[in-house]
């Protein structure tokens, strides 16, 4: 059984069924990227005989995983293997159009699943040429607001107590923009906000307050299903972005400053997805879409306070700023936009 699927603005097909993922009626056209798991595919046999290089090992930290991954090309740049230090792997074709995983046990396919919507995912963009920012996006008035920061900066836990107070969510730690109409747009992810279980004491009073991605993993998510919070499934044009500062104890935190465009655009540069992936063409053309971006759209910076118990005023201050910076849109006014 093929089930069909739509997922920051890609349509994919899977031989397998990958559980975060709302399922779609299939599309009469070919998808854009066609997943299979397990079983290896033809093609994949014949890329697997191609000479291969590895291009970057990874000793940091991923999103989600301690151990290290490898970046390896088959041919001359045909295929990309990304592999885990627990045994996962994944095999994508140089136009990211189709796609392969596998794991060993204990690990299952909701461990895969938790690796594909995250940095294969992103893979699978930057190769497609879409800008992809490390962010969250939430929907305010209509618009897309992005959280933008690096890794444990607080954009899922952002997002989260955001969705909690009835702000719609569009995607969580991965934000594909795109250009249309002379307007910027975020294309929406998946109905859940993945959280380590710190956030989730914050968000609830205790750790295990929230399901678990898998068994394997000590991280859980937030449901974006419409019973405490809800997901955004349409793109939505950009009216802000967010920049997560340093924490402070200062009385006046948390706050929200201006932004200069030049450390705006630095700063976006700095976190944009799997940056280290584009060559010096696909950089100074992601340079050009950064530049229109910082000039069209607003772009500010939070400072949070180090008290985590901050974290109601501190998304009562988004809502705020946020709505004086989209000219309080209605849904409908952006709809006709599209």
């Amino acid at each position: 059984m093929i089930h069909s699927y739509r997922v920051y603005g890609l349509t994919l097909s899977s031989d397998r069924a990958v559980s975060a993922l709302q399922e779609e009626r299939p599309r009469l056209r070919r998808p854009d990227v066609a997943m299979s798991f397990g079983t290896e595919p033809a093609w994949l046999r014949a890329a697997l005989r191609l000479p291969f290089r590895v291009e970057r090992p990874m000793a940091g930290r991923s999103e989600g995983d301690d151990s290290p991954f490898t970046l390896t090309s088959f041919g001359e740049g045909e295929f990309f293997q990304l592999a885990y230090g627990d045994g996962t792997r994944f095999i994508v074709d140089a136009a990211a159009n189709r796609l392969w995983g596998t794991c060993l046990p204990p690990l299952t396919s909701e461990d895969i699943g938790t690796y594909l919507l995250g940095p294969i995912m992103g893979f699978v963009l930057r190769r497609r040429g879409v800008l992809t920012l490390h962010a969250s996006s939430v929907c305010v008035s209509g618009n897309a607001v992005m959280l933008c920061g690096s890794s444990a900066s607080g954009k899922s836990t952002t997002a989260a107590a955001l969705a909690l107070h009835g702000v719609p969510v569009l995607t969580d730690d991965i934000s594909p923009v795109k250009e249309e109409k002379r307007s910027l747009y975020v294309e929406p992810g998946y109905p859940r906000v993945c959280l380590w279980p710190n956030s989730v004491e914050i968000l609830f009073g205790a750790p295990e307050a929230l399901p678990r991605l898998t068994p394997t993993w000590e991280k859980y998510f937030l449901a974006l299903d419409g019973v405490r919070a809800a997901f955004e499934s349409k793109k939505r044009r950009l009216a802000v972005v967010y920049l997560f500062g340093e924490r402070s104890d200062e009385a006046d935190a948390p706050r929200i400053e201006d932004c200069g465009m030049r450390d705006a655009l630095l700063e976006l540069v700095q976190n944009t997805y799997m940056n280290w992936l584009l060559d010096r063409n696909q950089r100074a053309a992601e340079l050009d879409v950064l530049s229109r971006l910082v000039a069209k759209v607003p772009v500010r910076r939070i400072v949070p306070h180090t008290d985590p118990e901050r974290i109601g005023p501190l998304c009562e201050l988004i809502i705020r700023d946020a709505e004086r910076l989209s000219g309080r849109q209605s849904w409908s006014t952006v709809d006709s936009e599209r």
